[in-house]
């Protein structure tokens, strides 16, 4: 029986056409090679797996061909080529610096660079993960990295650059490695696959692209491992069930159960995500990067950075058709949210699970908050449209009472109110014809914002803008009151506040009843800058209650700080001995005559 050789060592690249997503490089070192312009030490960085020391020995093989080829790769059958291949070559020496990273170890290396090569141009050294060295011994190789014989040549190779010396660094042709692309990945997958004789489905095959994570090595590792697992048939099933991947369709799944708002539904699908051993964490950063790739599927424009199989793009097209822009971005916030606060939660479960109930009421609160404020009022929970007796053409002022019929506004004087007033007030029954009007809070939640579409995004209009901005309810009546029912609302939202806990805002309301500066304009006196940044964040839902339920939209609270300050007391040596000096101008006296110090 043969001895089995891995995916990786079997079909590493020979020759520079045959490397991976690299092609700036070998192009930069094809065309050094051709026009005789190598320099004396190179220096390649990047991840694992991306191909470093394949380059390193194609270059090195390259360098000492004795036939090179036209477009700059190496024969592979002159003698040079052979012995290397063959692992007997006496020009081309590899140094692994993890093992090898002392002073001694570099002088030697040293003492072997003195030596001019017997066959060839070049003596080519190959240093591993020089970033190993100890800093004695990059000290020790700096004069010869700088100044080497005409023949030498060195490669060194790190998949850490940050952890070399600057000066070293001075001395190399810097060569950075990307991350090899999930596409070009997949296509090299599939041409060892055919070499093989594997069976493949490119669904497959772009997952085990993608679960390498830029490595080509570590894909080549894990296609081996599937092969002898589905005994050469790479599905997309054995793929996810091999590498304990989540299967896409269960993304698809919570989506549509999202947008459905079946929130029984969406939860059973996360207990049997669950049950199935995957982390609440991995599920969670999985579903926002399936919100993103939704997101980017909105615009063709942004369609290519969907690095997915055609199959599974085409499912990600059709959903994105289902969904609205407001409602991917929302949900990507509260997923990213859940994701910060997962690790730092002791119900790590219930975080996921609160974030996909939020998730399934995004739908019901964008159509409740695009929906007309003027046709909108709640009973019993529930939201339904105004009866409209009116012509469309007759203006408001028309349907309600006259300014005549009402008594006239008087001036509240500035006295504190009782708060068993208050509250005897709250409980008195509501004039039927004055129902309470359901005010959302639009300046509450990320959620409830309006975004524009992906497509427009920059492109909105200073209207726009500033109607997106503005949290204040609609309308244009503008009814007379008296100050009585003005106080009567002000006190009934007093008192809601009250049942809601919120004390810190329920002494704004009650401590200072508000002044009328002039017609529809009040104004409320704080203590301080902390009570008047706890009424702003509180103003917008204030103002949408007292102007849909006294149908005035002119209304207008704006506060004033009243800050009474304390006398600043001494504290320090130095401020005791000043206070005191400006009461007893002799105290100075008596300390500059005997020279005392403050401690």
């Amino acid at each position: 029986m043969e001895n089995f050789i891995v995916s990786a060592r079997k079909y590493r690249p020979v020759t520079f056409e045959s490397v991976v997503g690299q092609q700036h490089i070998t192009n930069t070192l094809k065309n050094a090679i051709k026009n005789n312009q190598l320099a004396q030490a190179f220096l390649f960085c990047g991840p694992r797996g991306v191909g470093k020391t394949t380059c390193a020995r194609i270059l090195a093989k390259t360098i000492n061909c004795e036939n090179l080829q036209p477009n700059g790769e190496a024969c592979g059958v002159c003698p040079s080529c052979t012995s290397f291949q063959n692992g007997n070559s006496f020009n081309i020496h590899e140094l692994d610096a993890a093992s090898n990273n002392s002073v001694d170890d570099i002088r030697s290396l040293i003492d072997q660079v003195r030596i001019p090569p017997q066959a060839g141009r070049y003596k080519i050294y190959i240093i591993d993960e020089v970033h190993m060295l100890s800093q004695a011994a990059f000290n020790a190789f700096l004069k010869t990295l700088e100044e080497p014989p005409h023949y030498a040549i060195f490669i060194l190779a790190t998949t850490e650059k940050h952890k070399i010396l600057p000066t070293i660094l001075s001395r190399c042709q810097i060569f950075d490695f990307n991350r090899i692309k999930v596409e070009d990945m997949a296509n090299h997958l599939a041409s060892i696959a055919q070499k093989e004789s594997i069976k493949y489905e490119n669904d497959g095959l772009h997952i085990i692209a993608q679960k390498a994570d830029g490595g080509l090595r570590d894909a080549l590792s894990m296609f081996d491992q599937i092969v002898s697992f589905s005994d050469g048939n790479v599905t997309y099933r054995t793929v996810i069930d091999n590498l304990n991947i989540l299967d896409y369709d269960y993304y698809f799944n919570i989506i549509d159960s999202l947008l459905k708002e079946d929130t029984a539904g969406t939860l059973l699908l996360f207990d049997e995500i669950l049950s199935k051993g995957f982390d609440g964490s991995h599920f969670i950063s999985g579903l926002s990067e399936h919100f993103r790739n939704l997101l980017v599927s909105k615009d063709t424009t942004t369609l290519k950075l969907l690095e997915v199989s055609e199959g599974i793009k085409a499912k990600y097209l059709q959903q994105s058709q289902a969904s609205s822009v407001s409602f991917l971005l929302s949900a990507m916030n509260i997923a990213n949210q859940c994701d910060l606060s997962y690790k730092l939660s002791k119900n790590q479960r219930l975080q996921v699970e609160l974030a996909l109930l939020k998730m399934c009421h995004l739908p019901s609160a964008f159509n409740m908050l695009t929906a007309p404020a003027a046709e909108m009022s709640a009973t019993a929970g529930q939201l339904k449209k105004k009866p409209d007796t009116s012509a469309p053409s007759q203006p408001v002022a028309n349907e309600v009472s006259t300014l005549n019929n009402r008594p006239p506004i008087i001036p509240v004087a500035k006295t504190p109110v009782n708060e068993n007033e208050l509250i005897k007030n709250a409980s008195e029954p509501v004039a039927a014809e004055k129902p309470k009007v359901f005010i959302p809070n639009l300046n509450a939640a990320s959620t409830s914002v309006k975004i524009p579409s992906l497509k427009n995004l920059g492109n909105a209009t200073a209207a726009e803008l500033a109607e997106e901005e503005d949290p204040y309810v609609k309308g244009d009546a503008k009814e007379d009151f008296t100050i009585s029912s003005f106080l009567k609302f002000w006190s009934d939202y007093a008192a809601k506040i009250k049942a809601e806990r919120n004390m810190s805002l329920f002494t704004i309301f009650t401590a200072n009843a508000p002044v009328m500066l002039k017609p529809y304009q009040f104004e409320v006196v704080v203590a301080n800058k902390v009570q008047e940044n706890l009424f702003r964040d509180e103003k917008p839902s204030l103002m949408n209650y007292l102007r849909v339920g006294l149908r005035n939209f002119d209304i207008e609270v704006n506060t004033r700080v009243d800050e009474v300050k304390a006398a600043k007391r001494p504290y320090t040596n130095t401020e005791k001995y000043q206070h005191m000096a400006s009461k007893n101008p002799q105290l100075a006296e008596l300390r500059r005559r005997f020279n005392l110090d403050l401690d």
